[in-house]
């Protein structure tokens, strides 16, 4: 870990190599996730629950965007069960209950790792809607030729190929289609590596009222 995790241990005499367990539990949660800020732990035996030997394990994870909460409480059925996440501090919450603090250990970290892994999804989701790929429209296109120029939102001209349009859709494009595309430089100048149609089905049906350019300008044929 980058910071040291730190333990407690409460009503338990003999910790033992509990505290050891702990550390290298804790160590496996950074291969899922290399920017923990805190992991503290708590390992209890509550007092009420000395004559069942029920053991509490507490998780508390901070995280860039909040905390991630693993705990439980003693019952005598030993059941798994969720409560209510509070999204304002990313808090997740479960009801792990065993007779010994070994495996109780064991299945907290086990839980904690399935929420990271669910908390990383959902941080990947956000950071793909926020880098939405730029949009452009086709400028020319020449089917015969199997490739045409997009004309960006700073009016730029890209060239892009039959292979590098998504889905099969080169003849759906007409000029005019707005497109989506990943810029990348080729060995004549900047080229579009993908291309993806927007509306494929609204643009299909322009497609079949719009012509295609029967060959190409002199212009165009000089730029590649």
């Amino acid at each position: 870990m980058l910071l040291p995790v730190q333990v407690t241990f409460r009503n338990i005499n003999d910790p033992g190599g509990l505290e050891e367990m702990v550390q290298k539990e804790a160590a496996r949660l950074e291969r899922f996730y290399d920017r923990i800020s805190s992991c503290r732990v708590v390992v209890e035996r509550p007092q009420r629950a000395q004559s069942s030997k029920l053991y509490h394990v507490r998780i508390d994870l901070g995280l860039p965007n909040g905390e991630l909460v693993v705990k439980h409480a003693p019952t005598l059925h030993g059941t798994l069960k969720d409560t209510k996440v509070e999204d304002s501090h990313k808090e997740a919450e479960s009801v792990l209950v065993h007779k010994s603090p070994q495996r109780a250990i064991r299945e907290a970290f086990h839980e904690m790792r399935r929420r990271l892994q669910d908390y990383l999804r959902r941080q990947e989701g956000s950071v793909k809607k926020l880098t939405k790929l730029p949009e452009a429209e086709v400028k020319v296109i020449f089917p015969s030729e199997e490739y045409g120029f997009l004309k960006t939102a700073d009016d730029r001209e890209i060239y892009f190929g039959k292979e590098s349009v998504l889905n099969r859709h080169f003849d759906r494009l007409r000029v005019g289609a707005r497109v989506r595309f990943v810029e990348e430089m080729g060995e004549k100048g900047p080229q579009a590596s993908t291309v993806k149609l927007i509306q494929p089905r609204k643009q299909a049906q322009a497609a079949g009222e719009t012509e295609l350019l029967p060959r190409k300008p002199a212009a165009f044929r000089a730029k590649r």
